[in-house]
């Protein structure tokens, strides 16, 4: 027994110094300039073809190196490359402590929610001042083009799905994306800072996503940047698209995505960096899109491109000049309707060989945005920035349109629907002029300031025409349906109608640093509007003052709780008289907001949990006379109260997981109001709503490069139409009626990524339990489904 014990313990050891007497270990730790571990930095050993990461400590190890010596590069983005040779013929085990160095000409180190340790670029054309999300007394979220290219994102309504509470609110048969969030519809959206789509019941506009570099949202009032709430949705806050421009790099990008219903989408982005000191910086990068669509008739079109140049004369100084155009033509799609009165929940599907509009429909789009900027450091912290936007939006639509909301009149079955033939032009062009005095870290004694004190100038001209409209005849929805407009059908344009508004702001913010414990927030800003329609002033004029104070504590390192005091002032129903004559008066709405901010793991993870609490107690409307058409007069309806909770989880669990959580409860009420049924909610108001997103990439092994990713999407019950007790002007709602609920419903998507050199493929299953929901503007006559299953394969070469 002993003879074959011993025996057995050599062959242990022979077989265990064979196969380790030539392997040799390298660890160490990987720290930024200020000793900080850096979570998921790269170590390739490209002697052994061996990579690895580091963990959350910073730190590595690496144990089956087979070559005595080893070429070590270690990279982390936003950092210079750390490059070393290493010689492990005396010393099998080798420990290294590496410091890497910021490298200014690339990103910084770009995560989910944007750039971390940096203000998100061009965040301060939303709030005009250069504070990070931590650091600010209202909720924001952001979007960064990490996520929106892992999501295989193709749509606004796509990517805002990802912050909680956010949503769209309808597409206008695919045509445009209006958003919702906190129970309003039609929140403004900006592209650059600029507006692009100026109606006031936020119809919105498409982007097109290869231009995006981040977009982010800001929740409730957006009053002290923004200026007056001129929208139906702007206390819920504003939307800014932050178009890509040039990072000092010389690198490039070539795609392709196909997909289902013979979708085809090239893409490309290349920058380059020129100058003897590389002062100077281009980037152009484009798409082109066709498809067609899982109804018949339906397809789009589109070409986008956006060029940019940047300036940097010096340290201090820089200019950036850029512009994007897309032109878009697609086939508007009514969706379906529904099959019972507006109580009942009957929503016809209707079948992908059915279509409620003609062959020959079209909408087509013309966006094109402009910007120039310039910031100049005066020293000392303190820095001027200018900023001039501009946006012109043209659209034609040509196209039947059935009555989905009602049936025919001369049918008593809800399968009846009359068609019609019409026709429309707007020309919409915005601009803005910013200019801002800022003071970052100032010091007063041992208080700390970051301040803004700024002026603008904005002007919006819209150009509208409609046609006659045509009744061409009646169809059922249960039949097949002739899709050929009749000859003889003509349109005829009526007079332009044209408006122009002015509005001039001036604000003044300060972010008080009493102590490393308490932060206050002051702002206030003075707005104010005129304009003119046709050769008569406009009714929407005046001045408002609209404040915002806050507070934020922060009783340990990586958290802040806040609280704030906002405004919107909207002057679009001032002018209205009551019936004894006397003017309705400026609508404020009011919030506030408590919540905390937090960030962990080298503020590679962030947690927001917010409560909001939101009144508005100037309601109004119009009183009909019998025959229910407007007298001119209004009344007083009283008011719309939104309280609600929102929590988000954004970030890196892991070196190669990332994550984004998102929940959003709403209450939404009328209350004390003798024209809406009390306790009702407004149209399209979902108690709940969660996303979930999960991403993770395989960094060693066989597999390493591989990747895959999960998002799930949960809208909840809402309904489609307002409860009222008494006819309104225009919604075609019927009095004393509950609307029907529309069903919850959670869309799920699957993405599987494999990355080869510069080569990187995804592969994306999108709604892979084929859940359909619905998106309506009901009262307007869309009750679209969201797309049914489909799928996509991208390449991407990097250079």
């Amino acid at each position: 027994m002993v003879k074959k014990t011993v025996t057995y313990l050599l062959v242990v050891f022979l077989n265990y110094f064979t196969l380790h007497a030539n392997y040799f270990i390298i660890s160490g730790r990987v720290v930024d300039e200020k000793n900080n571990p850096l979570i998921g930095a790269q170590i390739r050993c490209k002697n052994s073809d061996i990579t690895t990461v580091t963990n959350f400590d910073g730190e590595f190890k690496i144990t089956n190196l087979s070559e005595k010596t080893e070429s070590i590069d270690i990279t982390y983005l936003g950092y210079k490359t750390f490059s070393t040779n290493i010689s492990l013929e005396k010393d099998a085990y080798q420990e290294l402590e590496v410091k890497m160095l910021p490298n200014e000409n690339l990103l910084a180190d770009v995560e989910v929610f944007g750039m971390r340790r940096k203000e998100p670029e061009k965040l301060d054309m939303l709030i005009r001042i250069p504070l990070r999300t931590s650091e600010q007394v209202q909720s924001i979220s952001v979007i960064s083009h990490k996520m929106i290219t892992d999501q295989g994102v193709l749509s606004l309504g796509e990517a805002v799905r990802n912050a909680p509470g956010v949503g769209v609110f309808g597409t206008f048969g695919g045509t445009t994306e209006s958003l919702t969030a906190r129970g309003f519809r039609g929140i403004p959206t900006l592209k650059n800072g600029v507006r692009v789509q100026s109606d006031f019941r936020g119809h919105g506009f498409l982007t097109d996503m290869q231009g995006v570099e981040t977009i982010q949202i800001l929740r409730g009032s957006a009053s002290l940047s923004q200026g007056l709430g001129g929208d139906i949705g702007s206390a819920a806050g504003a939307i800014n698209i932050a178009t890509k421009t040039p990072h000092f790099q010389n690198s490039g990008n070539v795609g392709l995505r196909m997909g289902s219903w013979f979708f085809v989408r090239p893409t490309f982005d290349i920058q380059s960096v020129m100058g003897e000191n590389e002062e100077l910086g281009f980037r152009l990068n484009g798409a082109f899109e066709r498809g067609d669509n899982y109804r018949v008739n339906v397809s789009k079109d589109r070409i986008y491109i956006n060029p940019s140049f940047a300036w940097r004369p010096d340290k201090n100084t820089d200019f950036v000049l850029e512009m994007d155009y897309l032109h878009d033509s697609r086939t508007p799609d009514q969706g379906t309707v529904n099959l019972a009165s507006d109580s009942v929940n009957a929503i016809f599907k209707m079948p992908a060989n059915r279509f409620m509009g003609f062959e020959n429909d079209r909408n087509i789009t013309d966006i094109m945005t402009y910007t120039a900027r310039f910031n100049r450091k005066l020293g000392n912290g303190f820095s001027v920035r200018g900023v001039y936007s501009g946006s012109q939006l043209a659209t034609q639509k040509f196209a039947g349109h059935a009555n989905v909301l009602k049936r025919s009149a001369k049918n008593s079955d809800y399968n009846h629907r009359s068609r019609q033939y019409s026709g429309s032009t707007r020309d919409d062009n915005n601009q803005l002029f910013q200019l801002d005095f800022i003071g970052k870290d100032i010091f007063t004694g041992n208080i700390k300031h970051t301040f803004q004190v700024g002026a603008d100038y904005r002007v919006s001209e819209v150009s509208t025409t409609v046609t006659n409209v045509v009744i061409v005849d009646t169809i059922d929805v249960l039949n097949p349906i002739n899709n050929v407009l009749p000859n003889g059908v003509k349109l005829t344009f009526a007079d332009p109608i044209t408006t122009r508004n002015f509005s001039y702001g001036l604000s003044a913010q300060d972010v008080i640093t009493l102590n490393k414990y308490l932060k206050t927030s002051l702002g206030v800003r003075y707005s104010l509007s005129n304009g003119v329609t046709g050769h008569v002033a406009s009714a929407v004029k005046g001045g408002a003052f609209d404040p915002i104070l806050g507070i934020i504590i922060s009783p340990l390192k990586h958290i802040n709780l806040f609280a704030s005091f906002t405004t919107t002032t909207s002057l679009r129903n001032a002018a209205n008289l009551l019936e004894n004559g006397t003017p309705v008066g400026a609508a404020k709405e009011k919030q506030i907001e408590i919540g905390v901010k937090s960030e962990w793991f080298q503020e590679r993870l962030r947690f927001n949990l917010t409560y909001f609490d939101l009144l508005n107690d100037n309601l109004t409307y119009e009183i009909l006379n019998d025959a229910l058409q407007g007298t001119g007069h209004y009344m007083k309806v009283g008011k719309l109260t939104r309280k609600g909770l929102e929590t988000e989880l954004t970030g890196r669990l892991l070196p190669t997981l990332d994550v984004v959580l998102g929940y959003a409860y709403l209450d939404a009420q009328y209350k004390d109001s003798p024209n809406y049924v009390n306790g009702s909610a407004p149209m399209n108001t979902a108690k709940h709503t969660a996303n979930g997103w999960v991403n993770y990439s395989i960094p060693k092994g066989s597999l390493k490069n591989l990747s895959f990713g999960m998002g799930a999407y949960y809208v909840g019950e809402r309904p489609l139409a307002e409860y009222t007790q008494r006819e309104i002007a225009g919604h075609q709602i019927q009095p004393n009626t509950k609307p029907f609920l529309a069903d919850a419903y959670t869309t799920t998507n699957v993405q599987l990524g494999y990355a080869f050199n510069k080569l990187h493929f995804r592969i994306f299953i999108n709604n892979i339990f084929n859940k359909i929901g619905y998106t309506a503007y009901y009262r307007g006559g869309y009750l679209n489904p969201t797309d049914p299953r489909n799928f996509a394969l991208t390449a991407n070469y990097g250079f």
